[in-house]
Protein backbone atom coordinates (compact mmCIF):
# COMPACT_ATOMS: atom_id res chain seq x y z
CA UNK A 1 0.00 0.00 0.00
CA UNK A 2 1.19 3.52 -0.74
CA UNK A 3 2.27 5.41 2.35
CA UNK A 4 1.81 8.83 0.86
CA UNK A 5 0.30 10.21 -2.31
CA UNK A 6 2.62 12.21 -4.55
CA UNK A 7 0.49 15.02 -5.98
CA UNK A 8 1.52 16.17 -9.46
CA UNK A 9 2.53 19.81 -9.74
CA UNK A 10 2.50 19.82 -13.54
CA UNK A 11 -0.37 21.48 -15.34
CA UNK A 12 -0.09 18.88 -18.11
CA UNK A 13 -2.98 16.41 -17.85
CA UNK A 14 -1.07 13.45 -19.30
CA UNK A 15 1.85 14.00 -16.89
CA UNK A 16 -0.56 14.07 -13.95
CA UNK A 17 -2.15 10.78 -14.98
CA UNK A 18 1.29 9.23 -15.63
CA UNK A 19 2.19 9.97 -12.02
CA UNK A 20 -1.16 9.03 -10.46
CA UNK A 21 -2.08 5.77 -12.24
CA UNK A 22 0.90 3.77 -10.87
CA UNK A 23 0.12 5.10 -7.39
CA UNK A 24 -3.49 3.96 -7.71
CA UNK A 25 -2.29 0.54 -8.89
CA UNK A 26 -0.01 0.23 -5.85
CA UNK A 27 -2.74 1.45 -3.54
CA UNK A 28 -5.33 -1.12 -4.62
CA UNK A 29 -3.15 -4.07 -5.65
CA UNK A 30 -3.21 -5.89 -2.30
CA UNK A 31 -6.62 -4.70 -1.09
CA UNK A 32 -9.55 -7.03 -1.71
CA UNK A 33 -12.36 -4.81 -0.43
CA UNK A 34 -14.05 -3.10 -3.37
CA UNK A 35 -15.47 -0.16 -1.40
CA UNK A 36 -12.08 0.59 0.16
CA UNK A 37 -10.49 0.58 -3.29
CA UNK A 38 -13.18 2.80 -4.80
CA UNK A 39 -12.88 5.25 -1.91
CA UNK A 40 -9.13 5.54 -2.35
CA UNK A 41 -9.41 5.93 -6.12
CA UNK A 42 -11.85 8.83 -5.72
CA UNK A 43 -9.57 10.48 -3.17
CA UNK A 44 -6.54 10.19 -5.46
CA UNK A 45 -8.41 11.53 -8.49
CA UNK A 46 -10.00 14.41 -6.59
CA UNK A 47 -6.77 15.55 -4.94
CA UNK A 48 -4.44 14.71 -7.83
CA UNK A 49 -6.50 15.94 -10.77
CA UNK A 50 -8.60 18.60 -9.06
CA UNK A 51 -11.89 17.29 -10.44
CA UNK A 52 -15.08 19.06 -9.28
CA UNK A 53 -16.76 15.73 -8.51
CA UNK A 54 -15.58 12.14 -8.86
CA UNK A 55 -17.37 9.03 -7.72
CA UNK A 56 -18.66 5.57 -8.40
CA UNK A 57 -22.12 4.15 -8.88
CA UNK A 58 -22.62 0.43 -8.30
CA UNK A 59 -25.14 -1.62 -10.27
CA UNK A 60 -27.69 -3.04 -7.84
CA UNK A 61 -30.54 -4.88 -9.54
CA UNK A 62 -32.24 -2.37 -11.86
CA UNK A 63 -30.49 0.84 -10.81
CA UNK A 64 -27.18 2.51 -10.08
CA UNK A 65 -26.60 3.22 -6.40
CA UNK A 66 -24.16 5.87 -5.22
CA UNK A 67 -20.87 4.52 -3.93
CA UNK A 68 -17.71 6.25 -2.71
CA UNK A 69 -17.28 9.79 -4.03
CA UNK A 70 -15.49 13.09 -3.45
CA UNK A 71 -17.26 16.41 -3.96
CA UNK A 72 -20.69 17.92 -3.30
CA UNK A 73 -23.65 15.70 -2.41
CA UNK A 74 -24.86 13.56 -5.28
CA UNK A 75 -27.87 11.77 -6.70
CA UNK A 76 -28.29 8.53 -4.77
CA UNK A 77 -30.03 6.32 -7.34
CA UNK A 78 -30.11 6.42 -11.13
CA UNK A 79 -32.21 4.19 -13.38
CA UNK A 80 -30.81 2.40 -16.39
CA UNK A 81 -30.88 4.63 -19.46
CA UNK A 82 -31.40 7.84 -17.44
CA UNK A 83 -28.89 10.68 -17.49
CA UNK A 84 -25.27 10.28 -18.52
CA UNK A 85 -24.50 7.53 -15.99
CA UNK A 86 -27.61 5.47 -16.75
CA UNK A 87 -26.98 5.83 -20.49
CA UNK A 88 -23.37 4.70 -20.12
CA UNK A 89 -24.61 1.67 -18.18
CA UNK A 90 -27.26 0.88 -20.79
CA UNK A 91 -24.87 1.26 -23.74
CA UNK A 92 -21.87 -0.30 -21.97
CA UNK A 93 -19.54 2.41 -23.21
CA UNK A 94 -17.69 5.51 -22.10
CA UNK A 95 -19.53 8.78 -22.61
CA UNK A 96 -17.68 12.07 -22.92
CA UNK A 97 -20.06 15.05 -22.56
CA UNK A 98 -18.56 18.48 -23.32
CA UNK A 99 -21.69 20.36 -22.15
CA UNK A 100 -24.07 18.54 -19.82
CA UNK A 101 -26.88 21.00 -20.58
CA UNK A 102 -26.86 19.70 -24.17
CA UNK A 103 -27.16 16.03 -23.13
CA UNK A 104 -30.78 14.85 -23.52
CA UNK A 105 -32.13 13.79 -20.13
CA UNK A 106 -29.12 14.97 -18.14
CA UNK A 107 -29.72 14.61 -14.40
CA UNK A 108 -28.49 17.78 -12.70
CA UNK A 109 -27.19 16.58 -9.34
CA UNK A 110 -25.28 19.87 -9.13
CA UNK A 111 -25.97 23.01 -11.12
CA UNK A 112 -22.21 23.69 -11.04
CA UNK A 113 -21.43 20.64 -13.18
CA UNK A 114 -20.70 21.71 -16.76
CA UNK A 115 -18.99 18.73 -18.44
CA UNK A 116 -18.70 15.04 -17.62
CA UNK A 117 -17.02 11.76 -18.47
CA UNK A 118 -18.57 8.44 -17.47
CA UNK A 119 -16.88 5.05 -17.77
CA UNK A 120 -18.31 1.57 -17.14
CA UNK A 121 -16.46 -1.35 -15.55
CA UNK A 122 -17.30 -4.91 -16.47
CA UNK A 123 -17.41 -8.32 -14.84
CA UNK A 124 -18.12 -11.18 -17.25
CA UNK A 125 -19.32 -8.78 -19.96
CA UNK A 126 -21.83 -7.12 -17.59
CA UNK A 127 -21.51 -3.53 -16.38
CA UNK A 128 -21.05 -3.71 -12.60
CA UNK A 129 -20.10 -0.14 -11.78
CA UNK A 130 -19.74 3.31 -13.26
CA UNK A 131 -17.05 5.94 -12.72
CA UNK A 132 -18.52 9.43 -13.01
CA UNK A 133 -16.26 12.49 -13.20
CA UNK A 134 -17.68 16.02 -13.41
CA UNK A 135 -16.05 19.36 -14.10
CA UNK A 136 -17.31 22.85 -13.39
CA UNK A 137 -15.83 23.88 -16.77
CA UNK A 138 -17.25 23.27 -20.23
CA UNK A 139 -15.42 20.82 -22.49
CA UNK A 140 -12.97 19.81 -19.78
CA UNK A 141 -12.58 16.14 -20.75
CA UNK A 142 -10.90 14.61 -23.78
CA UNK A 143 -9.32 11.44 -25.14
CA UNK A 144 -6.50 11.69 -22.58
CA UNK A 145 -9.06 11.38 -19.78
CA UNK A 146 -10.78 8.51 -21.60
CA UNK A 147 -7.45 6.68 -21.95
CA UNK A 148 -6.19 7.06 -18.39
CA UNK A 149 -9.50 6.77 -16.56
CA UNK A 150 -10.14 3.68 -18.67
CA UNK A 151 -6.83 2.23 -17.52
CA UNK A 152 -7.87 2.86 -13.91
CA UNK A 153 -11.15 1.04 -14.50
CA UNK A 154 -9.23 -1.93 -15.93
CA UNK A 155 -7.20 -2.08 -12.70
CA UNK A 156 -10.46 -2.99 -10.96
CA UNK A 157 -11.07 -6.06 -13.13
CA UNK A 158 -11.18 -9.20 -11.04
CA UNK A 159 -11.91 -7.25 -7.85
CA UNK A 160 -15.72 -7.55 -7.99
Amino acid sequence: MAEELVIPTSSDKREKYELLVPQIKALISDETDLIANLANITAVLKSGMGFFWVGFYLVKQNELVLGPFQGPIACTRIRKGKGVCGTSWEQGETLLVPDVDQFPGHIACSSDSRSEIVLPAFDKDEVVLILDVDSNKLNDFDEIDREYLGSIMRLLEGKF
